[in-house]
């Protein structure tokens, strides 16, 4: 036992000095990837619960059950209603969606509620236009915190591009309360486009992904200003697009990979 104790001491050693050259050579950590599951719907982001995972794309989700990987339920809206929903997240048993106009123009958003026992849509809350198109919404310490995409290239509005951005703090009834602008080195990373996904996560820190990059950002809330503060960056199996943290995993997310069709599951480091 004891030798087997010694090896696991070896084996973790090797692994902290390993991490330690990589961040010293400017490589940040990378995610490890625990599973793929094949989702035809894989195209805008990904939410899941307990038993099953959900792609979503645009006017479409499926259902997919955990365990077999096999699509057991899905959902179609009509697309000239439900033109761009982006990403979606679980909040008290109801399957909260992000969704925009995009790549029209004025912009305008809402958030689309879902019942993911029956895939039927239960409810609207419309912004309009305003702050610009919703990508993300995350339920996080008695407040939606809502993240508004500019674009410099298709779907911006004159006036506006990415560095228009913003984070916005609503209320539970949707009374805005805060905003704030994404760092300037995260905007440089988002290109033409801009934040994809977005999560707060058990450390107090929030987690976002751009469009395309395979980054994940780890921010925080400023000590003063109005600009949130990078803290440190993690590389992902995957090309950006908006994802989700595992139901029943701590330290670990669901990410979209578009060119493969799939759903992929990471361990973040």
């Amino acid at each position: 036992m004891f030798a087997f104790i010694l090896r696991l001491s070896t084996i973790f050693l090797a692994l902290l000095v390993m991490a330690e050259v990589a961040w010293a050579d400017g490589a940040p950590p990378a995610a490890t990837v625990l599973a793929h599951m094949e989702a035809g719907e894989a195209h805008q982001g990904v939410t899941n619960d307990a038993q099953h995972v959900y792609a979503i794309s645009n006017s479409t989700i499926g259902k997919y059950d955990r365990a077999s990987g096999k699509r057991v339920a899905a959902w179609s809206g009509d697309p000239q209603v439900f033109i761009h929903i982006n990403s979606c997240e679980m909040v008290s048993g109801r399957m909260a969606c992000a969704m925009s106009n995009f790549p029209n123009v004025p912009m305008d958003s809402s958030v689309e509620w879902f019942d993911p026992a029956t895939m039927r849509h239960v409810r609207s809350h419309s912004f309009g236009p305003g702050h610009g198109s919703l990508t993300w919404i995350d339920w996080h310490d008695g407040f939606w915190w809502a993240c508004f995409a500019n674009y410099t290239a298709t779907g911006g509005e004159a006036g506006r591009g990415t560095q228009s951005t913003v984070l916005v703090k609503y209320s539970a009834d949707f009374v805005e309360r805060e905003s704030w602008l994404f760092p300037r080195d995260v905007l440089d990373r988002f290109g033409d486009f801009s934040a994809s996904g977005g999560r707060w996560g058990r450390d107090g820190m929030l987690y976002v992904t751009g469009h395309t990059r395979p980054e994940m950002y780890v921010l925080r809330l400023p000590e003063a200003g109005g600009r949130l503060v990078h803290v440190r960056t993690i590389t992902l199996p995957t090309g950006g697009q908006a994802f989700d943290w595992d139901a029943t995993r701590p330290n670990t997310v669901w990410t979209i990979s578009r060119d493969k069709a799939e759903l992929v599951q990471s361990r973040l480091p």
